[in-house]
């Protein structure tokens, strides 16, 4: 066991057993063709383990946000398609989502998953931080354990939490304050320093008095950024801004509107969507200097190519870093693989909210629940 969770070897014999195993196969999928089947591909260490030792596998995964009801747009089909030619004789069950039970965490919905089930093994990770009913229900009545990619990402994760290499700095990017004041606050007592970008940059330098523009920026959250500030850790906001004019649209250049740099302050009108070179380059050298790297969140809008240069630099700096490097999921995880610097990384996290969590908390809902599992409890 690691931290009181079961492992896989902590199932006992497994051959002749029907095993549920949660999945995050939440793949993104284009005209029904998966893009990027990294999730499947992560689950397929669990599931050969079980197959190898005798046990009939039944996956399960959430697709997307349905309405609690069925919906061809978000249907497991393709996914259901990839996993036969990777993990042969592995069913599928249909979207959890497809039932209300599962976001509400339904005992009814929990007994129709577990039923004619031996075991349950959670491999969600990126939905581990959730208490739905696939992740926290199985393991109050079914021997339940971690599989190895959920395992994995606790001991990378609780690692850098606990014992990081020093320096150790965090980037963190993304458009809200709000949404990471948690994390932001929890890494301030682990790290050496935090480097900040994306959209809520613009909150911290409207907190030291600069011009933002039309930049995005949560109002109620500037005393809390300006404290911050103020409480003497180290945070590196960019130098220089790329910003987008007035009359111009995000992701179509050809709208018009002018792309310029800008120092800190920004024109009215102006919106920043993008750091500039000068800081792109400072956190690069910052970056160079560490031991321990975790990145969570874009530098800028880097799906519109006049303001993906902020965020592929950080992603070449982290990639060249000597030291142990972790991309926490989400947008940074898409970031880097567009760049093509997926293999240059120590560890990729599957999940971007729940290593955000985890970090934060120390724990997950899915962690606690096969705590308690009958094979575990008591």
């Amino acid at each position: 066991m690691i931290n009181g969770v079961p492992q896989l070897e902590d199932l006992g014999d497994v051959a002749g057993k029907r095993v549920l195993v949660r999945c995050d196969f939440n793949v993104p999928i284009r005209d029904g063709q998966i893009t990027d089947d990294l999730r499947i591909r992560a689950a397929l260490p669990t599931i050969e383990w079980l197959q190898q030792h005798g046990a009939t596998v039944t996956t399960c995964s959430h697709l997307g946000r349905p309405k609690g009801a069925p919906d061809p747009a978000f249907s497991m089909d393709p996914v259901r398609a990839r996993l036969a030619e990777l993990a042969p004789g592995v069913e599928l069950l249909e979207n959890l989502r497809f039932d209300a039970g599962e976001t509400g965490n339904d005992p009814a919905f929990v007994a129709k998953l577990v039923e004619g089930q031996d075991l349950y093994v959670n491999d969600a990770f990126g939905a581990s931080h959730r208490s739905h009913a696939s992740i926290v229900g199985p393991p109050q009545s079914l021997p339940s354990a971690a599989g190895r990619l959920l395992e994995k990402e606790v001991e990378v994760l609780l690692g850098l939490r606990n014992d990081p290499r020093r320096p150790f700095i965090a980037i963190l990017g993304g458009s809200k304050v709000s949404d990471k004041l948690g994390v932001i606050n929890a890494l301030l007592d682990v790290c050496d320093g935090l480097i900040i970008g994306g959209g809520m940059c613009f909150t911290f330098l409207k907190a030291m008095g600069h011009q933002i523009g039309a930049s995005l920026c949560e109002d109620d959250q500037v005393e809390t950024c300006a404290k911050l500030l103020d409480s003497g850790a180290t945070i590196h906001l960019p130098s220089d801004i790329t910003a987008l004019g007035p009359g111009g649209k995000i992701g179509d250049p050809a709208a018009g509107g002018e792309v310029r740099q800008f120092g800190r302050d920004l024109p009215d009108g102006w919106m920043g969507l993008d750091i500039g070179p000068g800081a792109a380059a400072a956190f690069g050298d910052v970056i160079g200097e560490s031991r321990t790297v975790l990145w969570n969140g874009p530098m800028g809008v880097f799906e519109d190519p006049r303001f993906e240069a902020g965020t592929r630099a950080v992603a070449q700096a982290v990639a060249e870093c000597r030291g142990f490097t972790v991309i926490g999921g989400g947008d940074s995880a898409a970031a880097i693989a567009q760049f093509g610097l997926a293999d240059e990384v120590d560890h990729i996290s599957t999940g971007g909210g729940a290593s955000l969590e985890l970090i934060e908390q120390g724990d997950l809902p899915g962690l606690d629940a096969l705590r308690h599992a009958p094979n575990v409890a008591g």
